[in-house]
């Protein structure tokens, strides 16, 4: 049984009962941010949110390719990669692989009973 599964979701959960992003290790991820991140992340994962999504996913790319400069960093590419994955076929598959590792690693990250990081 998955995190997210049993009942503890997001409030991300389309009409057919499925996570937002199609993954329930995605949803418990989102359970853990604060309030107000993680419901930027829940429109983001919206299927009627591609048009944002994409262009948001191909910026933060382009600005973690661009990290040397002030402001920008490193941090954006996964991020950016992260939303792209949702209509990306090919990188759908990277994500299921270092959710993969996180299930391994850090499996307290996706425990429905770990505390929230509720920073507001």
């Amino acid at each position: 049984m998955s995190a997210a599964s049993d009942g503890h979701g997001t409030g991300s959960e389309g009409t057919a009962g499925k996570p937002a992003g199609g993954d329930p290790r995605l949803a418990a991820l989102v359970h853990r941010l604060p309030p107000r991140l993680a419901g930027t992340v829940d429109y983001l994962l919206q299927p009627s949110s591609r048009w944002v999504r994409i262009p948001s996913g191909a910026l933060l790319v382009v600005g973690g390719v661009l990290s040397f400069l002030p402001v920008l960093g490193i941090w954006m590419l996964p991020l950016g990669l992260a939303l792209l994955a949702e209509d990306v076929t090919a990188l759908r598959a990277s994500r299921s692989k270092v959710f993969d590792w996180i299930e391994r690693r850090k499996p307290h990250w996706l425990h429905p009973a770990a505390p929230k990081n509720d920073q507001s």
